[in-house]
């Protein structure tokens, strides 16, 4: 286990307690363990059983991954040059991760797409639901063998753990947000 889990559990705990306006003694009695538990979590000091996190997390209404992941700032801003980009479809086709925590299935990418360009889409989690907004150009989406035609303004929703494609089907480049969720 690395070395910084603790110390990103303590604070997520702590940071998740005062949103809801728990005491220690509060979210301790919700979760069911003893409040010097709770202390010790708190303080980073203490190795948790699986059952005491589920506890706390349940308490919370996060899921143990929130807890043990690094604590989210409650002001961010990421210049430009450090958004990560993906370069896909042989440099013709750009993705810019727009959220920078990393949240199990929620996805939300700035899509760019050259002339001509055709790009697979990879299947997202089971059960996620996909929002493609076309922002600049024209883009066709293929799903299910079906393609459908979105153009600058249009949003298509569909299933997001199919198979899909996507393409830009104008005579200028393509801009869109995809943003991909958990149903």
């Amino acid at each position: 286990m690395s070395q910084s889990v603790p110390a990103y559990l303590a604070k997520n705990i702590i940071q998740l307690r005062d949103a809801k306006g728990f005491t220690q003694s509060a979210l301790a009695r919700k979760a069911g363990i003893p409040r010097s538990t709770l202390t010790n979590l708190e303080t980073g000091n203490a190795n948790p059983s699986l059952l005491n996190l589920l506890a706390v997390a349940n308490a919370l209404q996060v899921n143990v991954e929130e807890l043990l992941s690094k604590p989210r700032r409650a002001l961010e801003h990421i210049p430009a040059s450090d958004v990560p980009v993906q370069i896909r479809a042989n440099g013709r086709a750009r993705i810019a991760k727009l959220l920078p925590d990393k949240i199990r299935g929620l996805h939300i990418d700035l899509m760019e797409l050259d002339t001509e360009t055709v790009m697979q889409g990879q299947p997202h989690l089971r059960g996620t639901k996909e929002y493609l907004s076309v922002l600049e150009g024209e883009i066709t989406v293929v799903t299910g063998g079906i393609p459908t035609v979105v153009r600058k303004g249009d949003v298509l929703a569909f299933e997001g753990d199919q198979n899909h494609a996507y393409r830009n089907s104008g005579k200028t480049k393509a801009r869109a947000i995809s943003v991909v969720i958990p149903i």
